[in-house]
């Protein structure tokens, strides 16, 4: 029977979870759906010794990095706190770079784009990696188009996950790639995933990426938009209601937040829009609506600006995993 072989890069320091959020879903395919033609996983190393994990647990290597020859059906390299001893590896990197020749699919999880881009797999290319490390990867690789949003890319036959557990829709997207939706939701639904989210969908919520300002008259406004997103949330209407000019207010927002309240407001809005698009049935429109939104046009443009898709092409994804 023919095999689809699947080798996960790791090294000293690597991410266990990047691992193993690869490594699980694909034999869980196995194991669900006897596909006709299934993956066989292996782990390679340099050596093919033991590799200490940054959580500081050990995982036995399957195959010496060196000796590993193609073809191979997809090269995933991990990401974790070694990224950077690991890019700057020349063998390391040089048998990455042999190996993706000889891949069907080359792809990286989290920090693992720096041993891409140091193999010269990105240049030219679009590519994401973990929020934390894009700007300094993108410093770092001038010739990559690093984009910290997205929870995957993909750029031809090269694909970049975010961060950690970015790396189960990656891989889910792999599934259904090569087998169909049926078996990737099926996969999803057994890791109890509870949205196969697409690719372009944003890493971090603008409700969770910041810490709440302390600053009391921010805060206070701040709470009042994820409260009530569909109010008049104009900067005029916020001053008014924190007892300061709107002039002081934008200065409060960008001291703060980094951005003036009407941006701010457009995103609130579009992260509580697609809450509503995933949890309801609403119409557009009536999302819209409850959002602030003044139209369902209005809301289109500002969502694809948030999550580089539209609300209905958003919905439907969501429908689809369940």
């Amino acid at each position: 029977m023919a095999e689809r072989l699947m080798v996960v890069v790791g090294y000293e320091a690597a991410e266990l979870l990047d691992i193993a959020c690869v490594t699980t879903p694909l034999g869980m395919a196995n194991g669900i759906g006897t596909p006709t033609v299934p993956y066989r996983v292996r782990l390679a190393g340099p050596g093919g010794t033991p590799l200490v994990c940054g959580t500081g647990l050990t995982l036995g290597a399957d195959e010496a990095l060196e000796r590993l020859v193609g073809p191979l059906d997809t090269l995933i390299v991990s990401g974790g706190v070694g990224f950077e001893r690991a890019a700057a590896d020349s063998r390391l990197v040089a048998h990455v770079r042999r190996l993706a020749k000889e891949s069907r699919r080359v792809a990286s999880v989290c920090t693992g784009a720096a041993v891409l881009a140091a193999a010269g797999l990105l240049d030219g290319r679009r590519a994401t990696t973990h929020w934390r490390y894009a700007r300094a990867l993108a410093d770092e690789n001038p010739q990559v188009t690093f984009d910290p949003a997205p929870i995957y890319v993909r750029d031809g036959n090269v694909y970049t996950a975010a961060g950690v557990t970015s790396a189960l829709d990656l891989t889910l997207a792999f599934i259904e790639e090569d087998h169909g939706p049926d078996l990737a939701r099926q996969v999803a639904r057994d890791l109890v995933v509870y949205l196969q989210r697409p690719g372009s969908q944003a890493q971090m919520s603008l409700f969770t990426s910041a810490p709440v300002p302390r600053d009391e008259v921010t805060r206070g406004i701040v709470e009042h938009i994820a409260a009530h997103p569909g109010a008049d949330l104009s900067t005029k209407a916020l001053a008014a209601r924190a007892g300061v000019t709107p002039r002081h207010l934008t200065r409060l927002f960008t001291h703060h937040l980094g951005q003036a309240p009407a941006r701010y407001v457009r995103l609130a809005r579009a992260e509580v829009a697609a809450q509503l698009l995933t949890s309801t049935a609403l119409p557009l429109e009536a999302v819209a609506d409850r959002c602030g939104f003044g139209s369902a046009e209005a809301m289109r443009q500002a969502f694809t600006r948030r999550f580089g898709i539209s609300p209905s092409r958003y919905r439907n994804a969501a429908r689809k995993a369940e």
